[in-house]
């Protein structure tokens, strides 16, 4: 690809990324209550369900469903009764999935299946490449290794990214914060996730 294409698409990617959302929220609770490398299960779900965006994107597939009425709406609401969930669940209970606390670490395969479909349930995520994607691809060129570039990209700025705000959980953890404040965490987690809950509900294909 061309270089200005590429870095283009690179800072736009990342500042989409960098943005704390559902996902940024869900893999910093991880990392507080399971520590740094156990999250990495949950980034790995993160970057995989964006990976499958990717490959939807690229492949056209998307594009059919953000035109079918059906499917959009069936991936938005699911998206919008999960968030909804684990944002109820921090705000009330103490074991919710995104209290920011010590606790018993969880297993793997859950840390994983939770950043996945945490991503995977945001339509939005599956808008942004959609709507991306084709805007950088130089269609005289070959395609396949300006995908590769572009899909390599976007999973190094997952990990990484997602990484850092799995480290900031942590250190929350370590600080020793007293328990009014990590409640108040908790709240503030939950009310973030019922915000992206509400956002999702108005977004339309």
């Amino acid at each position: 690809m061309e270089l200005s294409a590429f870095l283009l698409f690179a800072i736009t990617t990342f500042v989409v990324v960098f943005t704390p959302g559902p996902a940024a929220i869900a893999i910093a609770a991880q990392g507080s209550g399971n520590g740094l490398l156990r999250a990495q299960f949950g980034i790995g779900g993160v970057a995989s369900a964006n990976v499958i965006f990717f490959i939807l994107s690229a492949t056209g597939i998307s594009a059919t469903i953000i035109a079918s009425d059906t499917l959009f709406m069936v991936i938005k609401w699911f998206g919008v009764g999960y968030l909804t969930y684990l944002g109820l669940s921090a705000i009330l209970s103490k074991s919710g999935g995104l209290v920011v606390t010590r606790g018993e670490p969880s297993a793997p395969r859950a840390l994983f299946l939770k950043g996945f479909v945490v991503e995977f349930a945001n339509p939005k995520a599956m808008l942004y490449f959609a709507a991306i994607l084709p805007q950088f691809l130089d269609l005289t060129a070959p395609i396949a290794p300006q995908i590769a570039i572009m899909g390599l990209t976007t999973l190094v700025f997952d990990v990484v990214i997602y990484t850092a705000y799995a480290a900031l959980g942590m250190q929350i953890t370590r600080s020793g914060l007293k328990p009014w404040i990590v409640r108040t965490l908790n709240r503030v987690a939950g009310g973030a996730l019922l915000f992206s809950a509400f956002r999702i509900a108005k977004v339309s294909n």
